[in-house]
């Protein structure tokens, strides 16, 4: 196979491309260009934070972000990529390799040897990777032929090799608030440039509001509902205001397939811990039945479990850890389909399981402490 390494640009989204303004989905269109449109992640990325200088100075650490889909992992790396003087290179670890990694780390050490040119690598989707193959990337980081950003939506510490681990800094982007989302929200409604400004739509509050609801704290999720909403309930009679039983029906009609690493994945995953908690043990299977249904990683399902069982149950319980930890364990040795059944029975057993979290909330009241 070809070593030609993936084609290095500065700017992941470039709005200079006429009929990518114009053909592009919503929520890449509206993709914040700078710092001041970067909503929801003020708490890491305000001026005065330590990562934004790091940034702006062109210093960077290797990074691992971690968050939930819409939170602005892809984002801040073209931002990134616009603040950095070193060659950024995007790599998808689902569109490619590991012979197109050698040779674009084959590329970076040469440029490195011969210009003293940095090489910034990112990684979309790095837990893709397994762990052996992740291994590739440790002599580069280790020479600092490339400064390494991964995005993840997975637990770093579970999907990301202990040697990458501790030469980057994990960066945890939250769930977009509402506010950030009624921010961006209302910015999509009247950008006319690269936003539905030029429809002439607008939303009642109660519409609004159902909108910022369906985006849970994805920025994503929520944009691509807005314009299918938009598609949906406007026609040649100008302009449109869209209330609440419109945004109802589009959402109905608009099919959702469970993605095991977009929205609802997270949507069902809560669901399941929502009803372990509730003492539901009906309602736990069938959101684990759906997940399972769905794809699911049978780990990440049994990892959550051993989390509930010190989260939830603690020592109210203490034999619920003792049951998560053996469903992890039969999960890794059965495997599916028979490790459903090693599923249900945890889950049946920490639904029913007396609940407390004694322990979880004295944790955070001494970390304030400390």
């Amino acid at each position: 196979m070809d070593d030609a390494e993936p084609q290095a640009q500065s700017d992941l989204f470039p709005q200079s491309d006429v009929s990518l303004v114009r053909h592009a989905p919503l929520a890449d269109r509206m993709r914040p260009q700078d710092f001041a449109d970067f909503l929801g992640q003020e708490e890491m990325l305000g001026e005065s934070q330590p990562l934004r200088r790091a940034i702006e100075g062109d210093r960077l650490p290797s990074l691992i972000l971690w968050g939930p889909p819409g939170s602005g992992k892809t984002t801040l790396a073209g931002l990134i990529a616009k603040k950095t003087q070193a060659t950024f290179v995007p790599f998808s670890a689902v569109l490619n390799g590991i012979p197109e990694l050698r040779g674009l780390l084959k590329t970076a050490q040469q440029r490195q040897n011969v210009s003293g040119q940095r090489t910034l690598l990112f990684v979309d989707e790095i837990h893709r990777f397994n762990k052996a193959q992740q291994d590739a990337f440790l002599p580069s980081v280790e020479r600092g032929d490339i400064t390494l950003i991964g995005a993840t939506t997975q637990n770093p510490s579970f999907e990301v090799i202990a040697p990458l681990l501790s030469r980057s800094m994990v960066v945890v982007l939250q769930p977009l608030n509402d506010e950030a989302l009624g921010r961006i929200l209302d910015r999509a409604l009247t950008d006319s440039a690269r936003g539905l400004g030029s429809s002439r739509v607008s939303l009642t509050p109660s519409a609004r509001h159902r909108l910022i609801e369906y985006g849970n704290g994805d920025a994503r999720s929520m944009l691509s509902a807005l314009e299918f909403v938009v598609g949906e309930c406007t026609g040649e009679k100008t302009p449109t205001t869209i209330d609440r039983p419109q945004v109802e029906q589009a959402l109905k009609e608009k099919t959702l397939r469970y993605d095991r690493d977009g929205e609802e994945h997270y949507n069902l995953i809560s669901a399941y811990i929502k009803s372990m908690r509730d003492s539901d043990p009906d309602g736990a299977l069938y959101w684990l039945a759906r997940m399972l249904e769905g794809g699911e990683d049978p780990k990440f399902i049994a990892r959550r479990m051993i989390i509930f069982a010190s989260e939830d149950i603690s020592n109210a319980d203490p034999q619920a850890l003792l049951m998560a930890s053996a469903v992890f364990r039969a999960v890794e040795v059965v495997g599916l389909p028979e490790a459903q059944i090693n599923l249900a029975q945890g889950t049946t057993y920490l639904a029913t399981a007396p609940k407390s979290n004694a322990s979880y909330a004295a944790l955070l009241a001494a970390k304030k402490d400390a």
